[in-house]
């Protein structure tokens, strides 16, 4: 039976891409966009984080970053000239509503992306439009960001005003860029922006509000500017494969399961399910809950409402991949507070030594 698992998956090796299969790029805004305080733009919480002494390595910043604001047009050049037929960029929140509300919309920032997309539709490239790749206003964030439930409704608002501006023009969105992160790295651990170390009860707060505000923007869409424009709706997940360490081990099969529904079943679950939280996940931290002697579940509830609202929020399922873990049943004792999504769900996991790391290369923008 293991012989035939891995003959199926190792096909994949062997096979050839659709004839319809779409070549694209992607960027992110605070990644290449620079401008950070031109033209009206918003401070955002990836310039607050960048800007402080220590977060990020060399003190680097995106303040010019590739200076895409001011070179688009040979970004879309570069694009025309590799012959993709879609271009995956992300808007700032900051630029188009500087203080994240909807009555304050800069003008020159919704410029800015309209120009972007008239002239990658010029060059024959669709645009497929993130409304967030993890930067979100710093006034925002001063007001409990992700992790104050009122965000769901500035960011709807947010959406709905990008669909007025831009959904005559754009066919293709997605909602949110790999939640997991912002949730995580942004709020468990602090190694992005907001920088926030709270493993146990952050990153939930957070994930909570993204699946609200999702589902929210998804309604809005459906409801008020599906049937004029004709696009479609969707959220970008990610998450490394947790592959067993032995297959043949429940133990190691069962953690993976865990590993999967913490990174991928806890946002895929309540969007492309049942519109709750993964039941395993629920019993899981239930007993963690007593465990660590929390006052409450990190897990929240959602109202009837919202499960009806998350449930099938999505015109496609979309997936970001990088890597593989391989996790197994752990031998050794864990640290008494968890501080590592793995160890959360009593997993352990590593990189298989004999796997080939990835290669250095160094680009130039010209």
């Amino acid at each position: 039976m293991s012989r035939l698992l891995f003959d199926d998956r190792d096909e994949f090796f062997f096979d050839s891409f659709p004839d319809d299969f779409i070549w694209s790029t992607a960027t992110a805004s605070y990644q290449i966009e620079g401008a950070w305080k031109e033209d009206g733009k918003g401070v955002n919480v990836w310039d607050t984080f960048s800007h402080q002494s220590g977060n990020v390595l060399n003190g680097d910043t995106g303040d010019v970053a590739c200076d895409s604001y001011h070179r688009y047009q040979r970004d879309v050049a570069m694009l025309k000239e590799l012959g993709v037929s879609h271009y995956r960029f992300s808007l700032s929140w900051a630029r188009i509503l500087p203080d994240g509300k909807a009555e304050s919309v800069n003008k020159k920032g919704v410029e800015y992306y309209s120009r972007l997309i008239d002239a990658l539709l010029a060059a024959g490239v669709q645009p497929y439009v993130t409304l967030y790749h993890w930067d979100h206003p710093q006034a925002l964030e001063d007001a409990g960001g992700w992790r104050n439930p009122q965000m769901a409704d500035s960011f709807n608002d947010y959406a709905r005003t990008c669909f007025e501006a831009f959904g005559d023009r754009v066919k293709l969105w997605l909602t949110f860029n790999e939640p997991s992160v912002t949730c995580w790295l942004g709020h468990g651990v602090g190694e992005h922006a907001p920088g926030i170390k709270d493993p146990l009860s952050s990153p939930f707060q957070a994930g909570h509000t993204i699946i609200r505000a999702h589902a929210k923007a998804f309604h809005t869409y459906d409801k008020e500017f599906r049937s004029k424009q004709n696009g479609k709706l969707g959220i970008t997940l990610n998450v490394p494969w947790a592959e067993p360490k032995d297959w043949l081990n429940p133990d190691d099969v069962e953690a993976s399961e865990r590993l999967m529904e913490l990174r991928l079943g806890v946002f895929a679950n309540p969007i492309f399910g049942n519109g709750d939280y993964p039941a395993l996940l629920k019993a899981l931290f239930a007993k963690k809950t007593k465990e660590l002697g929390l006052t409450q579940s990190p897990l929240q509830q959602f109202t009837k409402e919202e499960i009806r609202l998350n449930r099938g929020s999505s015109d496609f399922f979309g997936l970001n991949y990088y890597t593989t873990r391989l996790v197994s049943k752990p031998t050794a004792a864990l640290p008494p507070t968890p501080i590592s999504e793995a160890a959360l769900v009593d997993v352990h996991e590593e990189a298989d030594p004999k796997w080939p790391t990835s290669v250095k290369i160094n680009v130039h923008y010209q």
